[in-house]
């Protein structure tokens, strides 16, 4: 054995998928039928699933979790020049998507426990940033018209989705919920993304369950559902003809990759158990390195832990999230900083930030750790004794 594979087989991962259950079986049986491509019993069936597991009544597979959100705002009727809330925490996709329609997003800062969207936030930005006008609600600084409302359940815990969808019906909003790192944990006894008037999940190779790619959309509107599905089946208007009425889009998952999905469904609270237990191991072994902020659970939610996310005070620790991040690298761990604030980034420099302190400080210290469902005991252990190796340094 080489260097290097000896190197690669000791490595860490930060989130890997795990195949337990019957995916060579399901995926199999779609080759030997010829059943390949975006139709098939698969997709169906796995829509099905997910619209029975969020509690919703429609669900609609997507190509990938980005694609469920641009779809999402299309049937919602979110127009150019129009803004939409976005947390100003998130994983770029969300900002992404609202700017594919020709909309701009609105950053709101986040709670410095649960590092979710802010909902007072949400209501000081509408109550005294925005004015109504002529039935519109227009942002005072930009002049442009405010539409939706779209939070980010980072990290496996949920928004606090009551408050953000009591001010979104003062003021007339769309909620559009991105749930795509959170599929598996609770709010306040009901699923994540079961209140939303629509939410997005994605099936990434790093979320809890996966399809290789792919997403969901998922909504309680019949009229949004089938607006879905027709848009992202290159909007065809004729089941012979190819008349197209309205540009669509290539947007549906294919039968093999929800054959996989319908595999994983299965075991997806058996993995929701995992790392729930492995968060509590990390809290357990973490809790007494000085410096270093464990992830907080809200009273009102139970979350997935999807990646077990720790704040470091250089200060207090002796070393930055980066300069941790190396030395773990260096002995075969694989962590993560947070996401880079979107709205310091080139394209959206330009878009209305709200009160950013929070954001700016947990992307200093944020870290993710090695959150795999297959983690290992010993490689847990590893990891907690190498955050004790790097503070002793």
């Amino acid at each position: 054995m080489s260097d290097t594979t000896r190197q690669i087989d000791q490595m860490i991962p930060l989130c890997e998928p795990r195949m337990t259950g019957k995916e060579w079986d399901y995926i199999k049986d779609c080759l030997e039928t010829n059943w390949v491509s975006s139709v098939g019993q698969y997709v169906d069936k796995f829509e099905g699933q997910m619209a029975d597991y969020v509690q919703k009544k429609y669900a609609v597979a997507c190509v990938n979790g980005t694609a469920a959100l641009h779809t999402a705002l299309l049937v919602a009727g979110i127009q150019p020049q129009e803004e939409v809330l976005v947390s100003g925490l998130t994983f770029v996709a969300p900002v992404n998507a609202i700017r594919y329609v020709g909309a701009y997003p609105v950053f709101i800062d986040v709670q410095p426990d649960t590092w979710q969207m802010d909902p007072q936030k949400v209501k000081n930005f509408l109550s005294n940033q925005c004015e109504l006008k002529e039935g519109c609600l227009v942002n005072k600084t930009t002049k442009r018209r405010v539409r939706a409302i779209l939070p980010v359940d980072i990290l496996g815990h949920s928004v606090d989705m009551d408050p953000v969808l009591d001010v979104a019906r003062q003021y007339g909003l769309f909620v559009i919920e991105d749930a795509a790192e959170s599929l598996g944990a609770l709010y306040k006894e009901s699923k994540v993304g079961s209140k939303a008037d629509i939410s997005c999940f994605s099936f990434n190779g790093n979320k809890i369950i996966t399809t290789g790619g792919g997403g969901m959309l998922v909504t309680d509107n019949r009229d949004w559902a089938e607006r879905c599905r027709y848009l992202t089946t290159q909007a065809k208007d004729d089941p012979l003809e190819s008349i197209h009425e309205e540009i669509g889009y290539n947007y549906r998952l294919t039968n093999i990759q929800a054959a996989m999905g319908v595999a994983q469904m299965a075991e997806l609270d058996a993995y929701v158990k995992i790392k729930r237990s492995n968060a509590k191991k990390y809290h357990e072994g973490l809790s007494d390195i000085e410096g270093l902020s464990l992830p907080q659970e809200a009273s009102w939610a139970k979350a997935t832990f999807w990646l077990y996310t720790v704040l470091i005070d250089e200060n207090v620790f002796g070393m930055s999230s980066r300069e941790v991040l190396k030395d773990l690298k260096k002995e075969g761990i694989l962590t993560r900083p947070f996401w880079h604030p979107a709205y310091r980034l080139k394209p959206f420099q330009s878009c209305y930030a709200d009160q950013q302190e929070i954001v700016d400080k947990l992307y200093a210290r944020g870290l993710s750790l090695p959150s795999s469902v297959g983690l290992k005991e010993e490689e847990q252990r590893r990891v907690i004794q190498k955050l004790k190796d790097c503070q002793k340094s």
